[in-house]
C-alpha cells in the first residue's frame, strides 16, 4: 500500500475518535488495541479511559503488558476481574465460547464506560477480522460496540506499519488469544488447567520464544512455536529445560508440532 492511502485511513481514523467525543477503550496490551489507544489518546486526551479484564482465561503476562503500556502512554487505566467460568455456558468449551463470553465481558465495559461518564465503548477489532471466522463480533454488533479501526479499513500490516512508526513496543508483537483456546472444545475447562497452561508458556516465553502455544491434550502438551524457532526448541539443552520444566506443572508426554503456530488448531477438535 502506498503511503498516502495509508494516510487517508489514519486521518479517517482521526475523524471517526473525535467525532465519539470520549472513548472506553476495551484493552489487551496486543497490537491493536494498544495503537487504538495511542490514536485515542492523540485524538482525545484525557477524554479516554483504558479497561483491562482480568481472569484465569487471561495469560497473566498480558495483563502485566498492558499495565506497563497503559502506563507509558499515561492514559487512565483500569483492571477488571472477571470469574467467566462461573458461567455454566462456558463450562465445556462450546464452540460459540467466544460469543458468549465477549458479550458478558463488554456488558461489563459498558456499565462502566456508564458509570465514568465515557460516551462509548470501543475495541481493535481491525479490517481483516470482518473477513475471519469471530464469533464474538456477533457479541459486539449486538451490543453496539464501536471498531473505529476496522471502520476506518485498516488492516493487521496497516496498524503494525503505522504502530512502528509511532514507536509503539507491539508493533511486532505476536497474535494473541485467550487459555481457552488451547483447550479441545467440548473438554470442561478448569482454573488447575488454564494455570497449567499459563505456567507452561510462561516458562518456554522466558527462554526466548515469542510466539507460543501450549495445546492441551492432557497428559500429553503439544508445543506449538512460530516455524523458524522449531530448530531452537529442539536443541538438546534447550528441549531438556522444556521437558523437564512441563513435566514438573504435570504433563505427562511434552510434544513439539513440527508444523509450527497456526491459529484455531483446535476448531478442529
Amino acid at each position: 500500500m502506498d503511503k498516502s492511502r495509508l494516510e487517508e485511513k489514519i486521518n479517517k481514523l482521526k475523524t471517526i475518535l473525535g467525532d465519539l467525543g470520549s472513548v472506553v477503550v476495551a484493552y489487551s496490551g496486543g497490537v491493536d488495541s494498544t495503537f487504538l489507544l495511542a490514536m485515542a489518546k492523540e485524538v482525545l486526551g484525557k477524554n479516554i479511559l483504558a479497561i483491562t479484564a482480568a481472569s484465569p482465561m487471561i495469560p497473566t503476562f498480558e495483563i502485566k503488558e498492558a499495565k506497563i503500556i497503559a502506563g507509558k502512554l499515561k492514559v487512565g487505566h483500569k483492571i477488571l476481574k472477571t470469574s467467566p467460568l462461573e458461567d455454566p455456558a462456558l463450562k465445556y468449551n462450546p464452540r460459540d465460547r467466544c460469543y458468549i463470553c465477549k458479550k458478558s465481558l463488554f456488558v461489563k465495559f459498558l456499565n462502566l464506560a456508564e458509570k465514568y461518564g465515557y460516551s462509548y465503548l470501543v475495541d481493535g477489532t481491525n479490517f481483516d477480522d470482518l473477513n475471519s471466522s469471530r464469533p464474538g463480533l456477533k457479541a459486539l454488533a449486538e451490543l453496539g460496540v464501536k471498531s473505529p479501526l476496522a471502520e476506518a479499513e485498516l488492516t493487521k500490516k496497516d496498524i503494525r506499519k503505522y504502530s512502528r512508526i509511532m514507536e509503539l513496543p507491539t508493533w511486532d508483537s505476536p497474535a494473541l488469544a485467550c487459555l481457552a483456546t488451547r483447550i479441545p472444545h467440548g473438554e470442561e475447562i478448569t482454573e488447575p488447567k488454564l494455570a497449567q497452561i499459563d505456567q507452561a508458556e510462561d516458562f518456554i516465553r522466558s527462554l526466548g520464544f515469542r510466539q507460543i502455544r501450549v495445546r492441551y491434550h492432557f497428559p500429553i502438551a503439544r508445543i506449538e512455536v512460530d516455524p523458524e524457532a522449531i530448530s531452537n526448541i529442539i536443541e538438546p539443552p534447550v528441549r531438556k529445560k522444556v521437558v523437564e520444566r512441563l513435566k514438573a506443572i504435570g504433563f505427562g508426554h511434552i510434544v513439539i508440532d513440527m508444523e509450527g503456530y497456526r491459529p484455531g488448531t483446535m476448531d478442529g477438535l
